[in-house]
């Protein structure tokens, strides 16, 4: 299932910033950028663009409080929809980074808790 190709227990990466609607001009025409580095040789590099998102920010936002209560600076995680051909698994000491256009870039290194 696609989904747990990028969700592990114990694991929910932000940054490098939270952005609001008021600090993006349009949120659905955003390049994102994935790299993925192991033992310093490049394993995975590949874009998108937030324009290719099924559903819109406002419908997401939508949806999420329709039948909720959302209490203030809640965050909604939409993915980036980048995922490397498989079989393919994050290892120990692999440097994933996460561009997105106009918020920067998140890099996190990969360890096993």
């Amino acid at each position: 299932y696609l989904p747990q190709a990028k969700v592990y227990d114990r694991c929910c990466s932000l940054g490098p910033c939270v952005v609001t609607p008021d600090d993006i001009d349009d949120p659905h025409e955003l390049e994102m950028s994935m790299t993925i580095e192991r033992d310093g040789e490049v394993v995975y590099d590949d874009a998108t663009n937030t324009s290719e998102m099924v559903r819109s920010c406002e419908e997401l936002v939508s949806y999420f409080t329709r039948h909720n209560t959302v209490p203030e600076l809640a965050v909604i995680l939409t993915g980036t929809s980048l995922v490397p051909e498989q079989p393919f698994d994050l290892q120990e000491g692999d440097r994933v980074d996460i561009t997105v256009e106009d918020i920067g870039t998140l890099s996190n290194g990969v360890t096993t808790v």
